[in-house]
């Protein structure tokens, strides 16, 4: 069954992503869901590292290539156009004496070669190679971390937009009932039961809240382009985000007095560092060991006084012969002034920074989840206050304008209860977006972040 539902769902993020790419023409409604999603597939930071990890298996192998068979070939040909000239006592050619200048080897020669060269022993090389496959899963965990790191990014961007969204409605709201008690003080002016300066100052209250709207409104915008950035989507690209997407909180999650660290993606990578830098030290440590190789080679040259090294048959001067050698070659180290002793204790240092580095992690990562249940708490207080708040806000609101319009209120209290229910209204979605952005991470901190994908 999951071999059919993996292809079923790779279509369906292909067809979203073909979709995308024609949004400037036509808004597509993006859940939650389907953000994350498509920031996974098409977040330019994911995908990067996830070419660090095509780069990392890469790397095994060029490593790898040092414990195999090295074959080199070679080719020459050379003109030796002043020969090299040897003396030698007169004695060998009977002149005793004398001093005879002799000219060694010929004009032309040519030859052609193979290497081969194989180590046998090279604990370095065989180090190396241990620490390429922790790098390849180092690179792997690291492209995890930063699927988890879009997911929350895009999560936290995505609430809001909707939390932003949510305050236009307020605002909306506000100016709609505003321009009521504006006609209404208009016909009063009109009528004389009301004065100028009551008709100037709900003026003022409505260009303001129109000034919010604007701000606002541009506000959504760049958060949208935000947004957009961030999953890897072009900006241009229209979306609807379903206002259903930001639900009502009434309780809260469960949560655990502990959380179990060793499911963290960035422990993991601060373990897998570790182990790099003991891989790192081990191959420092085995520059003391000797190495052993095994060698040959094999030459075939030829000579001539005259440019026919390549003719066949007897219309040729060159002589050509062969050669060939096989043997073991043992380097034993001695003395190297200390300078493998320093690289040994470098990487001493750098372990024991790992293991600084691991308990900050696991201290930060606990700080992370105390922090995220404590705003939690706060802002479900909040969210709950707020909630009851913004219900007797608008009551006192109503009740106000019902005794402005008989009279029996002033203009100033009208307004100021308006001004309260704003603040109240603002509170609460600011309460509901903190609460959101906690309870990612909140997820987070429990290594689920990834359940928001389902």
């Amino acid at each position: 069954m999951n071999t059919i539902i993996k292809p079923i769902r790779t279509i369906s993020l292909l067809l979203l992503g073909i979709a995308f790419s024609g949004g400037a023409y036509a808004q597509q409604t993006l859940s939650l869901k389907d953000a994350l999603n498509y920031a996974i597939q098409n977040s330019v930071t994911v995908r990067k590292a996830k070419l660090d990890i095509d780069g990392g298996k890469f790397k095994t192998q060029e490593i790898r290539a040092q414990a195999l068979p090295q074959i080199t070939g070679n080719a020459s040909l050379t003109d030796n156009l002043i020969l090299q000239s040897i003396v030698l006592p007169g004695e060998f050619l009977g002149k005793p004496g004398e001093v005879a200048i002799l000219q060694a080897g010929t004009k032309y020669n040519a030859g052609a070669g193979v290497q081969l060269n194989q180590q046998l022993f090279n604990q370095t090389v065989f180090t190396g190679l241990k620490a390429a496959k922790s790098s390849e899963r180092y690179y792997s965990l690291n492209a995890e971390l930063t699927e988890e790191q879009i997911i929350e990014q895009v999560a936290n961007n995505y609430y809001s937009v909707l939390v932003n969204r949510q305050q236009l409605n307020v605002l909306d709201t506000n100016i709609k009932n505003v321009k009521v008690v504006e006609n209404i003080i208009a016909n009063q002016y009109q009528n004389g039961l009301a004065k100028k300066i009551d008709v100037d100052r709900i003026k003022v209250n409505l260009t303001n809240l129109q000034t919010q709207r604007e701000q606002t409104v541009n506000a959504i915008v760049q958060l949208e382009n935000q947004l957009k950035f961030s999953m890897g989507m072009p900006v241009e690209t229209a979306i609807v985000i379903p206002a259903d997407q930001l639900t009502e909180v009434r309780s809260l999650p469960e949560m655990a007095n502990a959380i179990d660290l060793e499911n963290r993606t960035e422990l993991k990578l601060a373990n897998v560092q570790k182990d790099l830098y003991t891989l790192d030290r081990k191959a420092k440590v085995s520059e003391y060991y000797p190495t052993l190789a095994l060698n040959s080679n094999y030459n075939y040259t030829g000579v001539s006084n005259k440019f026919d090294l390549f003719k066949g048959g007897n219309n040729t001067t060159a002589n050509w012969y062969d050669m060939a050698a096989i043997g073991i070659t043992l380097k034993i180290p001695i003395f190297d002034g200390f300078a493998t002793r320093s690289r040994v204790r470098q990487a001493d240092v750098n372990l024991r920074k790992a293991d600084e580095d691991i308990r900050q992690t696991k201290n930060s990562l606990n700080l992370a989840y105390e922090n995220a249940k404590i705003v939690l708490r706060n802002n479900m207080n909040t969210i709950t206050a707020q909630r009851q708040n913004v219900i007797l806000a608008q009551e006192i609101y109503q009740s106000t304008q019902n005794n402005y319009n008989n009279g029996l209120a002033a203009l100033t209290d009208l307004l100021d209860t308006e001004n309260a229910l704003t603040q109240a209204q603002n509170s609460y979605n600011q309460a509901l977006l903190n609460y959101k952005i906690a309870e990612i991470q909140l997820i987070k901190s429990n290594g689920n972040i990834k359940s928001l994908l389902q």
